[in-house]
C-alpha cells in the first residue's frame, strides 16, 4: 500500500536527476512544482534550469509547470525556459490539475515522473494523483514565505517517518541519479 505523504523517491537536488535514463525507462512527461525545486522561492529561471528545460525538451519530454503560486510569478519563470506549459493557482494537493497537466501533455500516470520539495501539497498531490513522486530537498528552505516554514517543521516529522519506514523495508522506486549535477 502507498503512503500518501512520502514520495517515491528523495533525492538531494532536481539536477542530481537522470532524465536521459528515465527517458529510457519510458518516461514522456515531467511534472515540476518551481519554487524552491528548480530555483529559490521567488527566483528568475537561472543557468542550471534553462539548461535542464534545453535537455528535457531535446529528449523529447512534455514539461508542465505546477504551482499554487500566481500566474505572473509561473509565466515569468516559463518563458524564460524552452518547452514547458504551466498551470497556476493549481490547488495543490487535489489530484484535479495533476491530472489535467497529463492530459495537456497526453501523457498518463506510467510515463509521467513529478518533482517537487513539498510533502503536504507536492508529493501529496502527485501521489493521489497515481504519478511517481519524486521529492527533492528545498534549495533554500529557510526564505520562503512563514506559512511553508511552518510546514517544513511538520515535514521534518514525516520524513523521519519516511526514513524509518525506507529502513525498514518499505516500498521504495529510486531514480537515476546522474554522477555529476548540471
Amino acid at each position: 500500500m502507498k503512503r500518501h505523504f512520502y514520495p517515491d523517491d528523495y533525492v538531494a537536488s532536481t539536477y542530481v536527476i537522470d532524465f536521459a535514463a528515465l527517458a529510457e525507462q519510458g518516461y514522456r512527461g515531467v511534472i515540476f512544482d518551481v519554487d524552491n525545486t528548480l530555483v529559490p522561492h521567488g527566483a528568475p529561471a537561472d543557468e542550471r534550469a534553462i539548461a535542464l528545460f534545453e535537455q528535457l525538451h531535446a529528449l523529447g519530454y512534455q514539461i508542465t509547470l505546477l504551482s499554487n503560486n500566481k500566474e505572473p510569478r509561473v509565466q515569468k519563470f516559463c518563458d524564460q525556459v524552452v518547452g514547458a506549459s504551466y498551470i497556476f493557482k493549481a490547488g495543490k494537493p487535489k489530484p484535479s490539475n495533476y491530472i489535467h497537466a497529463m492530459e495537456r501533455m497526453g501523457t498518463n500516470t506510467d510515463n509521467t515522473i513529478f518533482v517537487g520539495d513539498q510533502i503536504f501539497t507536492d508529493i501529496l498531490g502527485a501521489n493521489l494523483a497515481g504519478i511517481r513522486s519524486v521529492m527533492v530537498k528545498p534549495i533554500l528552505p529557510w526564505k520562503e514565505e512563514i506559512q511553508i516554514i511552518l510546514k517544513r517543521f511538520l515535514e521534518a516529522v514525516v520524513l523521519l517517518g519516511y526514513r524509518i519506514y525506507r529502513r525498514c523495508g518499505g516500498e521504495h522506486r529510486p531514480v537515476p541519479q546522474k554522477q555529476t549535477a548540471l
